[in-house]
């Protein structure tokens, strides 16, 4: 099969190319991937080639394809497998297996996200990390991954009982929560898994020291949708205050069992652990770019009030099918990370420019053939063009955010990926 991808050959070195799928084996099977969103991850893996420790060191000679967080379908299956995977079937990607550092997006020359079609070998199968995805939207089942990494953040905090050895795995129920710098797309999947999932506290703080961020927050997830599920949720600017730890313990009055960061900082670490109540948890889930990061942390709290730290990074396959079920329940909504759209061909710069890129997710469309372009531009090229005028009336009916008409719009009207 002819198909199409974008290939990593060295330091940001990515070549959009054609080339020749082999046949699959028996236990392999063949896919046609609809959607990828593009990952900070892809472009450290592009900016370091084969010094990144999930890139083999022959990619000059055998390229692999970029993009681990995509979503698509089931159009070949190997004859042994026939009966776990039929074809037509939808399937997100869970790209970390266990036990190696290789994975779909760094490793494969015939696996990513930024391809028309690909092959998900053996190893993949065998570990349960092809899952089936019952919605309808495909770019919900390529933000599953990144959704997944919140989930995961959730549950790996853990407490503690006077007396007992034994950690009692996830935030606190019916606790309180602060959720640090978190007005940012990763913060608001977070926010959003946090009201809407089975396990929820009482209070939850958000805070950012930006009013555009929170006011923005406030209004895809207003206090009363929180209130629905019982929790107090409050929207807090610390920039306006001298005190940020003293004005977040008197909204607590006791301190925060659970205490999330989302922005590598060291004076918003030292905040977050001058918040933490008896037995507080502090999970630190941004991931900072400096290797000699650190920060102040009160090991007499640690000592005598049982506070103490935990870091994520990313999800496992449980995650993952948690946040599956969850959007194919209408539970929560990856929407909210999606800022802009692009086709396949927009896929090389965006990846090789992410840092520089503002706003969220930036969502591929492998089929089609579109510069990436901001939601919040489409009714500027609007005016002009008569697919983005029509994308912009749907994004405005849904608060400006991507959605599932939006999606079945842009593959239906959007120019195709030519091949040959």
């Amino acid at each position: 099969m002819r198909t199409k991808a974008l290939r990593l050959y060295g330091k940001k070195d990515l070549r959009l190319e054609e080339f020749e799928l082999p046949p699959i084996t028996e236990d392999e099977l063949l896919v046609k991937i609809v959607s990828d969103s593009l990952c900070m991850s892809s472009y450290k893996s592009s900016s370091q080639g084969a010094d990144h420790k999930r890139v083999p060191d022959d990619i000059a000679e055998n390229p692999t394809i970029i993009g681990h967080e995509f979503c698509g379908e089931i159009i070949e299956v190997g004859s042994s497998i026939k009966g776990r995977f039929r074809e037509g079937q939808k399937f997100a990607m869970q790209p970390a297996m266990h036990g190696t550092y290789a994975a779909a997006g760094y490793s494969f020359r015939y696996l990513g996200g930024d391809a028309q079609h690909g092959i998900i070998p053996k190893c993949y199968i065998d570990q349960g990390c092809v899952l089936p995805y019952g919605g309808e939207a495909w770019y919900r089942g390529s933000l599953a991954e990144p959704v997944s990494c919140v989930i995961g953040a959730a549950h790996a905090s853990y407490h503690t009982a006077q007396g007992s050895y034994e950690h009692r795995m996830g935030i606190a129920d019916n606790g309180k929560l602060a959720a640090l710098a978190s007005a940012g797309p990763m913060g608001l999947a977070f926010i959003d898994y946090i009201i809407h999932c089975d396990r929820r506290p009482s209070l939850l703080v958000v805070t950012d020291i930006d009013d555009a961020r929170l006011n923005r927050a406030a209004e895809l997830i207003p206090a009363d949708e929180a209130e629905r599920f019982g929790v107090r949720l409050i929207y807090v600017n610390t920039k306006k205050t001298d005190d940020p730890a003293g004005a977040l313990r008197a909204i607590s009055g006791s301190g925060y069992d659970d205490v999330f960061v989302f922005a590598p900082v060291s004076a918003l670490v030292e905040q977050a652990d001058a918040i933490l109540a008896y037995d507080g948890c502090l999970n630190f889930f941004a991931g900072p770019a400096d290797a000699a990061f650190c920060a102040k942390f009160n090991f007499y709290d640690v000592h005598y009030n049982s506070t103490h730290i935990v870091g994520t990074s990313g999800g496992n396959t449980d995650d993952m099918r948690e946040a599956l079920e969850l959007f194919t329940e209408d539970r929560i909504d990856p929407s909210i990370l999606v800022t802009h759209i692009g086709g396949l061909d927009a896929a090389k710069e965006a990846t090789l420019r992410l840092p520089e890129i503002p706003g969220g997710k930036k969502l591929i469309y492998t089929h089609i053939s579109m510069p990436l372009t901001a939601i919040a531009d489409f009714r500027e090229l609007g005016e002009t063009n008569e697919l983005f005028r029509e994308l912009d009336a749907v994004c405005s009916g849904s608060n400006g955010l991507w959605n599932l008409e939006a999606e079945r719009l842009l593959l239906e009207r959007a120019p195709s990926v030519s091949l040959g």
